[in-house]
């Protein structure tokens, strides 16, 4: 069993990271596989809504979405972690993250997905919606926690004084790692064929 770790943040190895790092060392302690996969800084490319991905299997724009893409399709859990920007996530992570679920959804169902914010002071309800949103949208089940999964701090040394954000980081990780121990029938349910609706008749 291996869980990917995504740092959607512009650094390396700031507050987001902290949290994720803290998810982790738990996650090894349950002998299970992790990686923690940093996005970066290079651009990254909206989607253009081209749809040569559904054909080409990946994005046109080779930027980390592809790459992330792949890594995620090889994980058994994925958790993602973002920084709040203007009571949201990252743009380039937001960008990253809808070409990535988007080339090959189905890829995802029934991988289990946790999400994680990293604050200051505000915001992590509207960031923490937006990311788990791309979970029930692939019909991924969703790792849960004592509490709304976010941490505050304007630094990493000010993300670990958030005792009670840092035990929420380590009650996921368990409920992470018990999830992927007891949801093992790998069947998938039988399904509806999609119905797509516009709204306009």
């Amino acid at each position: 069993m291996k869980v990917l770790l995504v740092n959607g943040s512009t650094r390396k190895e700031g507050c987001t990271y902290t949290a994720l790092k803290e998810i982790e060392t738990i996650l090894k302690e349950e002998n299970i596989e992790t990686e923690i996969f940093w996005i970066g800084n290079d651009a990254v490319y909206g989607c253009i809504a081209c749809h040569a991905c559904r054909k080409l299997g990946k994005c046109v724009y080779d930027d980390v979405s592809n790459k992330l893409a792949q890594k995620m399709q090889e994980a058994d859990g994925i958790i993602l972690g973002s920084p709040v920007y203007y009571a949201n996530i990252n743009g380039s992570f937001a960008a990253a993250l809808d070409k990535a679920f988007y080339q090959n959804s189905q890829a995802y169902e029934n991988k289990i997905g946790a999400a994680v914010v990293s604050c200051r002071r505000g915001g992590a309800g509207p960031s923490f919606d937006r990311l788990n949103k791309y979970f029930t949208i692939t019909r991924m089940p969703i790792a849960s926690g004592q509490y709304w999964n976010a941490v505050h701090g304007n630094t990493p040394e000010e993300v670990k004084q958030d005792i009670e954000g840092m035990q929420q980081m380590r009650d996921l990780a368990r409920s992470m790692a018990w999830m992927l121990k007891n949801l093992t029938n790998t069947e998938k349910p039988e399904r509806e064929p999609k119905t797509f609706m516009n709204f306009i008749h």
